[in-house]
């Protein structure tokens, strides 16, 4: 959701883009714009597309969005879609695009992640579960010629209202795909990560999406725009936080951004936009979907299965997990990424085996859907694996240990009382990136990490050349013992392949890439250290007191071939992803740049503060 502007609309729309006639649409169907009553006299600005051909009955196929059901106008008719893919339109659903409440040309005041209302005071409580049903009553009792069943999909912020369809769903509702769903904005997805801010990201989506006008409109006008040429220089110049709200940019206007800076704990604002607690009782059939290179919603898909799965395990709930960015798998080819290239249409195998014989099968009574409890990619071998549960059973629990000279081991070694130390500087954070880039580069989650390791503020451990491939599969948690002189630190955790030095080059390499030796991140994740025992309750740093840290990092799935080694890299700044932590225990939002301090951290390795990483292994 807090995604970067042109990349957010580049997927949208790509989303819908597979190749059709520009007279599709309107050749095969006939265009409703109408106003849908809530419960509490609210009106929703819905657009609705009915399949022309008038010889069966068709099922609902729906989105509700924050982001425009545009374009608005019965004489107006979209030139993709209307459906979420092109095999879908061709289909032949009755499609149905709804602006949420404050949102475009629906009434009503917007709510960032709508918090559910698990007790209802009155008759006319809403929320996006009531908004959800009360709109699929009024689809039932109006369209003509639908069948009775209706499904509901969205990636992104479109996922969480999809997520958000579940808890006292309609009878009507079959088959609910939340994809990329924002789920849980402290914790994991866009607004924070572990407590930390991710400053780039919400900066440049609050500028548009927080311009919030007082009555329904067709377009929004953004607060500010802000001409950004090096990401990395432009933040830094910004200085503090605070700053962001100067006259130039949000000016005290952004809402949103506000209520982010306002709330730095994990309160009741955060818990209550948790989506995760109100998915019990799950009815409608659901799959989740997300990618391995999405770097907004990792957390999101796989943090909604498993609550799924938790709070209600009756359910028929699967997992995809692809070698996905945001939304890529809606895109008409996605065999390749960055240096990295699948080997097949990962998109199109989506497309075609999953997403249509889901929705078709419980919704059209049309086809099989045998598909396993989890599909996932394996980022290691390019291959498509399945499971009967995510986790996968057959794994088991081991540890790389961070040892003297850089080393990391299987084994714990026994040896004298021992530590690596660095400076974090924050006036000289260390990059996201390798690079200069204006807005997010979207590869760093797959990018070479040689660029980090010859930095003296971040340390590096790596094990051997592996005598046999090694496939790690499901939950990482860093465990380490730390120190500071200062009062709080973040902590960044990185899980790298490194390549062999006979690692061949790509081909064509337009880039001149060199892969001999190169340093792959597969996985990496950030803490707000002084959340590192509780997100409601901070805690700071005694200086120079070792500290038990631990670091929970999304899951993966990913082979370690032979004679590759695994690496790990810690450290305390990753700029401008996140923001610069002063280092000192504080509200960061209130810091002056007189606030921002250096500090010497240490990672202890000694037997009694064994630091190390908790994998999950796939027994061979």
């Amino acid at each position: 959701m807090k995604t970067l502007l042109s990349a957010f609309f580049f997927f949208i729309l790509l989303a819908n883009s597979r190749g059709q006639s520009s007279n599709f649409v309107k050749d095969n169907y006939t265009k409703w714009d109408r106003q849908i009553t809530m419960r509490d006299g609210v009106k929703l600005y819905t657009v609705i597309y009915i399949p022309k051909d008038n010889s069966q009955k068709y099922p609902i196929l729906m989105e509700r969005t924050p982001y425009s059901a545009g374009p608005y106008g019965e004489t107006n008719y979209t030139t993709n879609g209307p459906g979420p893919s092109q095999l879908l339109s061709e289909e032949k659903y009755i499609f149905v695009t709804q602006d949420v409440r404050g949102r475009y040309m629906s009434e009503g005041k917007f709510e960032e992640m709508t918090p559910h209302q698990f007790s209802k005071k009155t008759p006319k409580d809403t929320d996006e579960s009531t908004d959800t049903y009360d709109t699929v009553e009024w689809l039932l009792k109006n369209i003509p010629q639908h069948n009775g069943r209706v499904g509901i999909t969205g990636i992104s912020y479109p996922g969480f209202y999809a997520s958000a369809s579940l808890p006292d769903a309609h009878p009507a509702i079959k088959a609910v795909s939340p994809q990329a769903p924002v789920t849980d904005e402290f914790v994991g997805d866009d607004a924070r990560h572990n407590g930390a801010f991710f400053l780039m990201d919400n900066f440049s989506f609050l500028s548009y999406f927080d311009a919030q006008p007082s009555q329904p409109v067709a377009n929004y006008s953004p607060l500010f725009s802000a001409k950004i040429k090096d990401a990395y220089d432009f933040f830094l110049k910004l200085g503090a936080l605070k700053n962001a709200n100067s006259a130039a940019y949000f000016n005290n206007k952004g809402r949103i951004w506000n209520e982010y800076l306002q709330h730095e704990t994990y309160d009741e604002y955060w818990k209550s936009r948790n989506i995760r607690t109100a998915l019990k009782n799950v009815k409608p059939a659901t799959l989740v979907v997300g990618g391995w290179f999405d770097a907004e919603d990792l957390f999101g898909a796989l943090r909604t299965y498993e609550a799924i799965e938790k709070q209600t395990p009756s359910n028929k709930n699967q997992l995809v997990m692809g070698p996905w960015t945001h939304g890529a798998w809606s895109r008409p080819d996605w065999s390749s990424f960055g240096n990295l290239n699948f080997g097949s249409n990962t998109a199109k195998y989506f497309q075609e085996e999953l997403e249509l014989k889901f929705f078709n099968f419980y919704l059209k009574d049309k086809g099989q859907w045998n598909a396993a409890e989890a599909t996932v990619f394996d980022t290691g071998t390019n291959e498509w694996k399945t499971f009967e549960t995510w986790p996968p059973k057959n794994r088991e629990a081991k540890e790389l240990h961070f040892q003297a000279n850089g080393k990391l081991t299987w084994e714990e070694v026994a040896n004298a009382e021992g530590f690596d130390e660095y400076i974090s500087d924050p006036r000289r954070p260390v990059p996201y990136t390798d690079g200069v880039f204006a807005r997010r580069n979207n590869q760093y989650m797959i990018e070479d990490q040689r660029f980090a390791a010859r930095r003296p503020d971040v340390l590096t451990y790596e094990t051997e050349p592996l005598a046999a491939d090694v496939t790690l599969a499901g939950p990482l948690t860093a465990h380490f013992f730390a120190s500071t002189t200062g009062t709080d630190a973040d902590f960044i955790v990185k899980l790298i392949d490194v390549l062999p030095d006979d690692t061949p080059a790509p081909s064509p390499n337009p880039k001149n890439i060199t892969l001999a030796g190169y340093q792959q991140l597969v996985r990496a994740e950030v803490l707000r250290g002084k959340f590192r025992n509780s997100f409601e309750k901070p805690e700071a740093f005694v200086p120079n007191q070792i500290t038990d840290v631990k670091v929970r990092m999304p899951d993966v799935l990913h082979t370690f071939k032979k004679g590759h080694k695994i690496m790990v890299q810690i450290q305390s700044s990753w700029f401008p992803l996140v923001d610069r932590n002063p280092q000192k225990f504080m509200n960061i939002s209130e810091a002056d740049e007189k606030d921002f301090q250096k500090s010497t951290i240490r990672i202890y390795h000694a037997p009694k503060n064994d630091s190390h990483l908790h994998v999950s292994a796939i027994k061979p």
